[in-house]
């Protein structure tokens, strides 16, 4: 059985059980649709939050970024505790008092805290935000799989991605989502861990990952570490060593922070504690999720060094149980025609891996050639501008000029290779021009590293559909928070409080669809890949919701306008901060400094700026607060009650 039949099967077989458990678990009412009935035990919970959380950006990204991180694999290590540990914060501060105040959204929980419509609207506007910028990651993530696996292409697959999740979120409402996130969330973990045991078990002989990255390199005989030999193949090409350290400390440590304040405060994931019986639930499963996410994050750091490795001795064939550079770099014809290396040309022809033989040796030299940034970019722009006059039907003097110019960046640049060396010896010296691997997109590397290792062709469709079960989950999971937070905070909450039931959950149903297209159309526009872009949600949440949440339970005296002004100085903040960086709205061009460190602010990078923000709205809310009414009576009552059991007596003595 082909490939493309036996993806298909599989990721058939996955979709119509998502679909099916949706007609069986279909929403009869707005308890049903926003907070499945409040009746989820927290062990499912537990593995629906695992699910909602682990996104496109875990499963499909995540190891990507590790493995290819310019700076090594230990900056990048910042996601994973960064997100792990915010689940901590959630289970601890968090979740076990949202759920004993008892609604249905976090807008509602802020409005009634701080006794404020405007509140709870700002509120509005910063989930609908968040869960937005989130969602064009996981968008992403359905287009990159399906080109990939079933041969379509991008857009046909986030068209088929939406219809899915149309299918059991519309109908479903958080009951169907819920235990069909059960179930996605078998098959992703199933899916990431199986190819991680077979490459673990080729690479260093260790059933486990988690072991076999901190093993020996089997290739070599067991005598080198493993981490040494990646260490030692990457820097013989130039790149940073895969273990070096960060080179800045602060800007590690504020992005870990937001990352982990950022996941306190996401609406998607905080809803999922509204769906148990009792409070006491709401804290068992939050530890259940951590569980159950702990499971695939300590694999993703072999996956994303394993999966280097491999691709590193792809291109040299050397490095496999010597130095890289012993022998020539991986020839075309053996692109062309090794059956083992077919998945470099499946690869090639979706524009996620771009190989380009440069200087015409028949080869594939693969190396760092950062030091070759400016030229580089100027041989790009100058075959843009001369594609484009082409294109154009421009006079021949015009494309004489652009002809000579493209000859003079090239030129420029092969000059510049006598000054950069590779090995001991300059490009020059080697007849090389630039590396060849002209791009290799993070997100491909969990999609091929089966193929890289050749594993089986089942294999290679499971992960195909947990990729697309973890960004379908997460999907669903935002698109609630939105349609939640359209149809009952905006609509029941302020345009029309005596709506029906019947006609919230149709409004409810009718927010889930607009939201669907609405994110189907930025998933075809995304502005980056996965991880980054929900690195900015993370930003967002950080600066927003996470404080107003902290200080709406643990504070009796933050009052709304403090509430108000913090989250909207927050807002503002972190949003124009990665703008500058990023470009206004995301659009390319738009950006007014390049996203480079030199170019940050005391070091702070735009994905880092989150805790600042945080830090900004708790200053601004305790400063107001400070200066105005304190809140009344009654809320202060409620702060009391959601930190205080009712009814549970004071302890005595035995």
């Amino acid at each position: 059985m082909d490939q493309f039949t036996l993806n298909l099967i599989v990721v058939g077989i996955t979709f119509a059980i998502y679909v099916g458990i949706a007609i069986w678990a279909r929403a009869g009412s707005t308890a049903e649709f926003y907070a499945a009935g409040q009746g989820v035990h927290p062990v499912m919970n537990g593995m629906a939050t695992g699910a909602d959380w682990m996104s496109a950006a875990s499963f499909i990204s995540m190891a990507g970024i590790i493995a290819l991180a310019p700076a090594g694999g230990y900056t990048q290590s910042a996601f994973l505790m960064g997100w792990t540990g915010g689940y901590v914060l959630l289970a601890l501060l968090l979740a076990p008092y949202l759920r004993k105040f008892g609604k249905f959204t976090v807008p509602e929980f802020i409005g009634d805290r701080f006794y404020s419509g405007g509140a709870r609207l700002l509120a509005v506007v910063c989930l609908i935000i968040i869960s937005i910028t989130y969602v064009i990651g996981q968008m992403r993530g359905v287009g990159v799989t399906f080109s990939r696996f079933l041969e379509v292409s991008t857009d046909m697959g986030l068209y088929i991605g939406a219809a899915i999740v149309f299918a059991y979120a519309v109908f479903g409402g958080m009951k169907g989502i819920t235990y069909t996130q059960v179930a996605q969330y078998v098959v992703l973990i199933i899916a990431y861990t199986i190819p991680a045991i077979f490459i673990s078990l080729a690479l260093t002989g260790a059933f486990l990952p988690q072991l076999g990255l901190i093993g020996d390199y089997a290739p070599a005989g067991g005598d080198q570490a493993f981490l040494a030999k990646l260490d030692q193949v990457v820097t013989e090409l130039g790149f940073t060593a895969y273990t070096a350290d960060t080179p800045s400390m602060l800007n590690m440590f504020l992005f870990t922070m937001s990352l982990m304040i950022g996941t306190a405060g996401l609406p998607h994931v905080i809803i999922r504690f509204f769906t148990v019986p009792k409070v006491a639930d709401a804290r068992s499963s939050a530890g259940w999720a951590l569980v159950f996410i702990a499971l695939l994050y300590t694999v993703a750091p072999a996956v994303g060094s394993m999966a280097r490795l491999n691709f590193t001795t792809t291109m040299w064939p050397g490095a496999v149980t010597g130095n890289a550079l012993d022998q020539d770099a991986v020839s075309l014809d053996a692109i062309q025609n090794d059956p083992k290396l077919s998945w470099v040309r499946t690869w090639e022809q979706t524009g996620l891996l771009v190989l380009q033989d440069l200087n015409g040796d028949g080869k594939i030299q693969y190396f760092n050639d950062a030091k070759l940034a400016a030229e580089n970019k100027a041989v790009e722009g100058a075959t843009k501008a001369l594609a484009d006059a082409r294109a154009a039907n421009a006079d021949a003097a015009r494309i004489t000029e652009l002809e000579a110019a493209l000859a003079a960046a090239n030129e420029a640049r092969i000059a510049k290779g006598a000054e950069v060396t590779v090995g001991g010896q300059t490009l020059a010296e080697r007849g090389w021009v630039a590396n060849e691997v002209v791009k290799v997109d993070n997100d491909i590397m969990v999609l091929a590293n089966p193929e890289i290792a050749a594993l089986p062709g089942w294999v290679i469709a499971l992960v195909a559909a947990g990729a697309l079960a973890a960004a379908l989950s997460t999907a669903a999971g935002l698109l609630l928070a939105i349609s939640s937070a359209i149809s009952h905070d905006l609509i029941k909450g302020s345009i029309n409080p005596n709506i029906s039931e019947k006609g919230e959950l149709l409004a409810a149903r009718i927010s889930m669809t607009f939201a669907i297209v609405i994110s189907t159309w930025l998933g075809l526009n995304p502005p980056g890949f996965a991880a980054q872009v929900v690195a900015l949600a993370f930003g967002l949440a950080a600066a927003t919701i996470f404080p107003a949440l902290m200080m709406g339970i643990f504070s009796k005296r933050v009052n709304k306008e403090g509430a108000i002004l913090g989250m909207l100085v927050g807002l503002v903040f972190t949003s124009v901060y990665i703008f500058l960086y990023k470009g206004w709205f995301f659009i390319p061009g738009t950006e007014v400094y390049a996203d480079v460190p030199a170019n940050y602010f005391f070091g702070i990078s735009p994905l880092s700026i989150g805790t600042i923000g945080a830090i900004l709205n708790f200053a601004v809310a305790f400063a107001v607060s400070a200066v105005t009414k304190a809140p009344p009576r009654q809320v202060v009552e409620l702060v009391e009650s959601i930190r205080i059991p009712r009814g549970a007596g004071k302890a005595t003595a035995h």
